[in-house]
């Protein structure tokens, strides 16, 4: 079972300043606000401000400058690695992709994607899930979970593969942009459809991404759930020592 807290005050005010950085709010080589202006703005304690700066720092985000002040470096190189499993999961091709798509519908919606989505439980959704395959053997299974307001007038509740991805298919359609990508990631026992799709055997672990896609206001347009056999993957990451 996995368990889902919410992060501490100085990870969210640290996600809140990259995803400026992101958008080009803060760009590349120019000062991010003062750490008592930051106080103000967030109503945050001064402690509070300096973890999420050293955080940022920490990750390649941001670097400090004797006699200038605090400025921002842009996208590490390590961050575009370890966010590329979320982007794929969104921005696939169904008619292109290496794969299948093996069922669309409404269903009730599960427990931990109704949290991301901010819906009551046993509210149905659509799904979309699509099996990838390499070489023949079955490597991901993606599960795209979308609230009932952003599936009208669309064709996501067609059975068969988009002429792009899902996230193309509502942009376009419903006049939505996608802004910002939050990840959740979890280790579990797979359910018997799961196990049986990606042909694992009794016991295997799967890991979970879950991909939350969201709109600059933080509303959640798309929430996909991407099933990784853990007896094939091999996770690495990097940071700097401060």
């Amino acid at each position: 079972m996995a368990y889902e807290v919410e992060p501490p005050k100085y990870v969210r005010l640290a996600q809140t300043l990259q995803r400026r950085i992101e958008d080009g709010t803060y760009a590349p080589g120019t000062r991010v606000p003062s750490e008592n202006q930051l106080v103000q703005a967030f109503g945050m304690s001064r402690p509070t401000v300096v973890r999420a700066l050293e955080l940022l720092k920490r990750d390649g985000w941001l670097e400090s400058r004797q006699g200038y002040g605090t400025i921002v470096r842009g996208r590490p190189e390590v961050v575009e690695q370890k966010d590329r499993r979320g982007r794929e999961a969104l921005e696939r091709d169904e008619s292109q992709g290496a794969g299948r798509l093996i069922e669309v519908g409404h269903v009730p919606v599960p427990a931990r994607v109704a949290s991301a989505l901010g819906l009551p439980k046993r509210a149905e959704v659509l799904m979309r899930r699509f099996l990838v395959e390499e070489d023949g053997e079955a490597v991901e299974l993606v599960s795209s979970y979308f609230p009932a307001n952003m599936v009208e007038g669309t064709e996501l509740g067609a059975s068969e593969p988009l002429n792009g991805s899902p996230r193309e298919h509502l942009e376009a359609r419903r006049k939505v942009r996608f802004d910002h990508v939050t990840e959740r990631v979890s280790a579990r026992l797979p359910e018997a459809l799961e196990a049986e799709l990606l042909d694992l055997p009794d016991g295997v672990p799967v890991l979970s991404v879950l991909v939350i896609a969201c709109d600059a206001s933080g509303r959640a347009l798309q929430v996909a759930d991407v099933l990784l056999p853990a007896d094939r993957q091999e996770l690495e990451d990097t940071y700097r020592l401060g």
